[in-house]
């Protein structure tokens, strides 16, 4: 105690303390560089984007000199990367902490998870609600995490039977259940403002797997849950 004391007193700092403070700056200045690196990436590509929309707009007949076009090709390269988001997030990161031991063996359904996409075949917008069941198989997830994984999949260019294949898969290969459904029920804007011109038309699309796609018993009984049916 008395040579801690001296050595404070001093102003010398014992060895293994200066050691911890020296590794712990260069984690930090490492970090540091690292989330630089990644923000002037991100805006590098929003300056590339946004001089594409400069493009389209000039070549659509646009002013873009003109006050209500000033800022739009930058806002719309905003907009696209928040609409793409998924392709930056990863099952792994948000299901994690969020696998639980439980020993549970009944259906656990969450319905009407609202969904916002991007057809990849016209760039519009389609959008609907997900419905999802599993049957655990002594592991169960958070129940918000269902709606991450329907949102970084839906944050994509897609094609929505892709995207109900994609939703059942992760969450089959993350909890290993013994059946996983997802029905997608959407509207494509690109049947609503052009081609057809069906407003009323929706798409439905599903996936079983396991028990739900081998048991007529239990993918009557989600279906009875998700849609009333």
């Amino acid at each position: 105690m008395e040579f801690h004391y001296a050595t404070e007193m001093n102003g010398n700092v014992p060895m293994d303390t200066r050691l911890t403070k020296c590794i712990e700056s260069k984690q930090d200045d490492l970090c540091k560089k690292e989330k630089d690196s990644k923000e002037s990436e991100v805006l590098t590509k929003t300056s590339c984007i946004e001089k594409a929309y400069c493009t389209i707009l000039s070549e659509l007949g646009e002013n873009t000199e003109r006050e209500g076009l000033l800022r739009t090709p930058l806002r719309a390269a905003k907009a696209m990367q928040f609409f793409t988001k998924g392709y930056q997030e990863t099952i792994k990161d948000i299901l994690n902490d969020a696998i639980f031991n439980e020993n549970h063996d009944e259906v656990v359904v969450v319905k009407d998870i609202d969904l916002y996409s991007l057809c990849e075949h016209h760039l519009v917008p389609f959008f609907g609600k997900a419905h999802i069941a599993y049957l655990p198989n002594k592991k169960v997830v958070g129940l918000s995490k269902l709606a991450r994984v329907v949102e970084i999949f839906s944050r994509r260019l897609q094609v929505q039977e892709r995207l109900t294949k994609q939703i059942a898969s992760a969450i089959h290969e993350a909890l290993e259940p013994a059946g996983v459904a997802v029905v997608i029920e959407a509207a494509h804007m690109c049947m609503v403002m052009r081609g057809v011109q069906k407003m009323n038309a929706k798409t439905v699309t599903s996936v079983m797997l396991g028990k739900f796609q081998t048991d007529a018993r239990t993918r009557e009984e989600f279906l009875s849950l998700a849609l009333g049916k």
